[in-house]
């Protein structure tokens, strides 16, 4: 399985400690270069991100610019085009990407993509955390969830 990566869900599950959720449901992820530059740029997490990749969990690739990938750049960030400009050339099984404008950019072509809160939900599903728990840290962290998506998805856990 390959899936590409943009810089959202691993910051955010490095934040609260959660990456080896990566591991256990993905195995390795693909980052473009440009993503790694995101995720090492001193933000807090970057040490554990560093030390993921150094584990064998993150593998760094460095395409060459694409028209695609260009033309990504004008309705996204330089990091979410590389990620699914990438995931569409390389015909990777997912994405993982938050951000809703990238979502619907690697929907439309037809990359499946999941982000941080249905990684939480996996491995919720599994028994390996507690879903209202793992939001809440990742609400204190800083990351966005609308109360419609944290609603719905404590209702799809508790199914």
């Amino acid at each position: 399985m390959t899936v590409v990566s943009n810089t959202s869900p691993l910051l955010n599950l490095a934040l609260i400690e959660r990456l080896h959720l990566i591991d256990a449901q993905f195995g390795e992820v693909v980052v473009p270069a440009t993503v790694w530059n995101e995720l090492t740029a001193g933000f807090d997490g970057h040490d554990r991100i560093e030390a993921f990749r150094d584990q064998g969990g993150i593998r760094v690739v460095s395409p060459e610019p694409t028209d695609l990938r260009i033309e990504f750049e004008r309705e996204l960030d330089r990091g979410e085009a590389a990620a699914i400009a990438y995931a569409v050339d390389i015909d990777a099984d997912r994405v993982l990407i938050d951000e809703r404008e990238g979502r619907a950019t690697a929907t439309r072509h037809d990359v499946p993509v999941t982000g941080v809160v249905g990684i939480l939900l996996r491995a919720s599903d599994r028994g390996d955390v507690d879903l209202e728990m793992e939001l809440d840290a990742l609400r204190e962290a800083g990351f966005w969830i609308s109360d419609a998506l944290y609603d719905r998805a404590l209702k799809i856990d508790t199914g």
